[in-house]
C-alpha cells in the first residue's frame, strides 16, 4: 500500500458514499471468511481431540505432525508470494486447507490444556482482538510505523523460539510469551487499518479482485488471531496434570 495514498486518506478523513459501501461489503466479506476459517480450525482439532485412535496415530506418528507444520507454512508462505497470480477460487481453496491444517496441529492443544482455561483464553483473544480491530478502524493515525516495527519484533521472537527449542528455559519461553502478545496486538490494529484502506482500491474493480482480497485480508486476521490466541495461552493458559 502506497504511504502516500495512506496519508492523504487520513487528511482527508472522508469517503464518498458509494466507497462506504464497498469498503463495508469488503470488511463483511474479510471477517466472514476469517470467522469461518477459525471455525473450520476449532472443529478440525475438536473432533480430532475427541478421537482416541486418530490421538495414538498422531503421537505414533510424530513425523506426521512435523509435515503438517512444515505444509502450514509451505501453504501460508506460497499464498503471500504468489498473490498477485492466483485466482480467488485457488486463494479462497488455499485458505480453506491451512485453517483444516491448523486443526490438526490445534487438536493438541485440548490434550495439553485444561477444556476451561482453553475457553477463558479464547475468550480473552477474543476481546483484546475486538478491541484493536475497532481501534485500527476508527483511529485517523496512520499505523504503517507500528506495522513496521512489529513485523521486525515477529522475526525477532521467531528466531529466539528456535533457540528456546533447544535450550527448553522457562524464562525465555515466557518472555517470547509476554513479546508476542504484545506483537500481534500492534499487528492486529495495523492489519485492520491496512484491510480497511485496501477496500477503496476495489471500488469498480473485478468482482474477482475483490474476492481475492477479501481472503488476503481475512488470512491475515486469522493469523493475528490464532498467534495472539495461543501466546495468551502460553502465559495464562492451565495445563493438564
Amino acid at each position: 500500500m502506497d504511504h502516500t495514498y495512506q496519508t492523504e486518506s487520513f487528511k482527508s478523513g472522508l469517503i464518498a458514499p458509494a466507497g462506504q459501501v464497498v469498503q463495508s461489503r469488503f470488511m463483511n466479506r474479510t471477517y466472514g471468511w476469517m470467522v469461518f476459517g477459525l471455525l473450520l480450525t476449532a472443529i478440525m482439532s475438536i473432533v480430532i481431540a475427541s478421537s482416541e485412535s486418530a490421538i495414538q496415530f498422531i503421537f505414533a506418528n510424530q513425523w506426521l505432525l512435523y509435515g503438517v507444520l512444515i505444509t502450514e507454512l509451505v501453504v501460508v508462505f506460497g499464498l503471500s508470494a504468489a498473490h498477485k497470480r492466483l485466482s480467488a477460487t485457488t486463494a479462497t481453496l488455499g485458505f480453506l486447507f491451512y485453517s483444516v491444517l491448523n486443526g490438526v496441529t490445534f487438536s493438541v492443544i485440548f490434550l495439553a490444556y485444561q477444556l476451561g482455561s482453553i475457553g477463558q483464553i479464547f475468550l480473552l483473544a477474543a476481546g483484546m482482538f475486538g478491541g484493536l480491530a475497532i481501534y485500527g478502524s476508527v483511529t485517523k493515525r496512520s499505523l504503517s510505523g507500528v506495522g513496521t516495527f512489529m513485523s521486525m519484533g515477529l522475526f525477532g521472537i521467531i528466531i529466539l523460539s528456535i533457540v528456546n527449542f533447544f535450550t527448553k528455559s522457562d524464562s525465555l519461553n515466557f518472555g517470547i510469551g509476554i513479546a508476542a502478545i504484545v506483537i500481534f496486538s500492534g499487528l492486529t490494529a495495523y492489519d485492520t487499518q491496512r484491510i480497511r484502506l485496501m477496500a477503496s482500491e476495489y471500488s469498480g474493480s473485478d468482482s474477482d479482485d475483490e474476492k481475492k482480497g477479501a481472503i488476503f485480508g481475512a488470512l491475515a486476521l486469522y493469523l493475528d488471531f490464532i498467534n495472539l490466541f495461543l501466546s495468551l495461552l502460553r502465559i495464562f493458559g492451565r495445563r493438564r496434570n
